[in-house]
């Protein structure tokens, strides 16, 4: 990396960058083996937030580099250049603090003061008086709820929290509050006043302070999950970037400042909307993922910047338009990632296993549907909500019945239980739809959302098809027979997914019948998995058949690792034949 950073010709850093992505390709999977060692899931997290930055910061480095080489003059190339570099570097001391076991920095230990984890010890300590009235004291305990109505601070402070949001926040910590004070107040008694009244009184005011720090962290999480959610649905047409874009190669000076506000006025949002997440992440693996997105969004907001001036000043050089294009690529891939993030907080949140599902519950606008963009999204009405309540909740039912047979077999990674999981947690999404709630916010975000569902379903009679292959002959008829069943269900819900319906009454119909095939598949996929764990118990294949080769929780640069030693293919960074970028350096020398 050192000599990459001082190289100074177009030959000199062909014949470097080789050798440097070869030691990248050898360094991930080293780093993937120790990932892989790790017991400690914090350390997990920050490998692979390292491992991560590794990964996308190589094909930046390339780019950056390229640029500045061949406009060597130019500031906003240098300093594109050297945030790359700059980066790079963090990552690698992180990776070099984990495997040494060293201490970590101190933006690293923020993970630990989050307003999920200040409510989860506080209410410990006060569920303790239960058990002994002397082991903490009032004034500890009152420091305790302090510290966390601070931190909401970082939400009512907001200029991104809504106004409801804000006032139910401030609501529930003065009632929070109230609930302490009579707490204490009732505790000093139940000192000096054994009685069984008193007992009863104290045990009341605890249930109360508990319950009232649940409802306060429930707010906190809508605050932060509903701005999140929303951001991300607005920003999914990344518009500003394709403004930049164009405006780059048009030269247009003026435009590109103007764009260049609009990125920036876009990073802070997601910035505070990743802190924001943070807090109410539950985990502290998520939380360190919270926190890598918002250094990500930090970072790539002024690269992008920098790269959109370097074309706007050259808008004829290809390289300066490559260069801006793998930028804006970065920033596209974090916002689907934090997609990804957000879905796993609010599984967490709702008690889900928020770590075993596999599949982001609103796929990205535009990539599965060409005709996402003409249809008009419709909101039902409270009429209409109540009338998918009922199939809502036999719904609701399925997904708890399919949920509690996945618990049973022993082999979690098994394909056919990784395929159950993740058709589960699309069920359960469109359930909340009809409460009103979760991610799915329109009639388009439940058919969007059928429609991946279908996909999967299908997927999975694919993979017990192959299942089926391996079983003795009298035992093939049974999954054969759910096979055939649940194929032509998934078929009539894609069908009906894509179909174009105009008016109210269409749209409703649609949705119940949406929800209605949903059950369909539901109902056959609480048949097919104990069937499925008794098969394979009983033909003996068992632990390891039809495991994942690449689990959905590891990030793409390990899954890129896996490729590459099984099909040689691509390097372990995601840079697909080092060698063409390499023959094309050489090339670009030669022009």
């Amino acid at each position: 990396m050192e000599q990459l950073e001082k190289v100074s010709s177009f030959q000199e850093f062909v014949q470097i960058f080789s050798q440097f992505g070869n030691e990248m390709v050898e360094f991930a999977h080293l780093t993937g083996d120790r990932q892989n060692d790790l017991k400690d899931e914090k350390k997990k997290a920050r490998m692979a937030a390292a491992r991560t930055v590794l990964e996308k910061c190589t094909m930046m480095l390339l780019t950056a580099s390229k640029t500045c080489l061949r406009h060597p003059d130019c500031e906003s190339a240098r300093l594109n250049k050297e945030g790359v570099f700059h980066r790079m570097r963090l990552a690698l001391e992180q990776v070099i603090e984990i495997v040494t076991d060293s201490r970590p920095s101190g933006e690293n230990e923020m993970a630990a003061i989050s307003i999920y984890t200040s409510i989860k010890e506080f209410k410990n300590k006060v569920e303790g008086l239960r058990e002994n009235l002397y082991f903490i004291s009032k004034e500890n305990l009152s420091t305790m709820l302090e510290l966390i109505l601070e931190h909401t601070e970082d939400f009512t402070d907001s200029a991104y929290t809504s106004h409801e949001h804000r006032e139910r926040i401030l609501e529930q910590s003065r009632q929070a509050k109230m609930e302490l004070e009579q707490l204490v107040s009732v505790w000093m008694q139940a000192q000096s006043q054994k009685t069984k009244d008193i007992a009863e009184d104290l045990e009341v005011a605890i249930l109360k302070t508990c319950q009232c720090m649940n409802e306060l962290r429930r707010e906190l999480h809508h605050a932060a999950t509903s701005l999140a959610a929303d951001l991300l649905r607005y920003h999914a047409d990344h518009m500003v970037l394709k403004a930049l874009k164009i405006t780059g190669v048009e030269g247009n000076l003026e435009a590109v400042a103007e764009c260049t506000c609009k990125l920036s006025e876009q990073k802070e949002q997601l910035v505070e909307t990743c802190r924001l997440l943070r807090h109410v992440s539950g985990t502290e693996p998520l939380e360190i993922t919270c926190i890598h997105a918002e250094d990500t969004f930090q970072v790539i907001g002024p690269q992008i910047i920098s790269a959109a001036e370097t074309l706007t000043l050259h808008p004829s050089s290809k390289i300066a338009k490559e260069n801006l294009d793998v930028f804006c690529e970065a920033w596209e891939s974090q916002l689907s990632d934090m997609s990804m993030l957000l879905r796993e907080i609010s599984d967490v949140f709702e008690g889900r296993r928020g770590e075993k599902r596999a599949y982001l519950s609103l796929p990205r606008p535009g990539k599965h549907n060409a005709n996402l963009k003409a249809l008009k999204p419709v909101k039902l009405d409270t009429e209409e909500q109540a009338k998918l309540g009922k199939l809502g909740l036999e719904l609701h039912l399925l997904t708890s019945d399919v949920d509690s047979e996945t618990e049973k077999w022993e082999d979690q990674e098994n394909e056919i239980v990784r395929h159950g999981q993740s058709i589960s947690s699309m069920a359960h999404s469109m359930y909340l739809f009809t409460r009103g709630e979760g991610l799915l916010k329109t009639t388009q975000d439940l058919f969007h959302q059928a429609e991946v569902f279908a996909t999967e379903g299908i997927k999975l009679a694919s993979v017990l098809t192959a299942f089926s292959n391996q079983l003795e002959d009298d035992d093939k008829p049974l999954l054969l027979l759910e096979i055939d069943k649940l194929i032509p269900v998934c078929q009539q819900l894609q069908i009906t997914a894509k179909t174009t319906v105009q008016g109210k009454n269409a749209t409703f119909t649609k949705a119940d019948t949406c929800i209605r095939k949903t059950k369909g598949v539901m109902t056959i996929l609480s048949q097919v998995l104990p069937l499925s764990c008794m098969l394979l118990k009983k033909c003996g294949t068992g632990n390891g058949w039809l495991r994942s080769s690449h689990p959905w929780r590891e990030n793409r640069l390990q899954r890129n690792t896996n490729e590459d030693r099984m099909e040689g293919k691509t390097d372990a960074f995601g840079i697909k034949s080092l060698e063409h970028y390499v023959a094309n350096l050489t090339f670009l020398e030669s022009k």
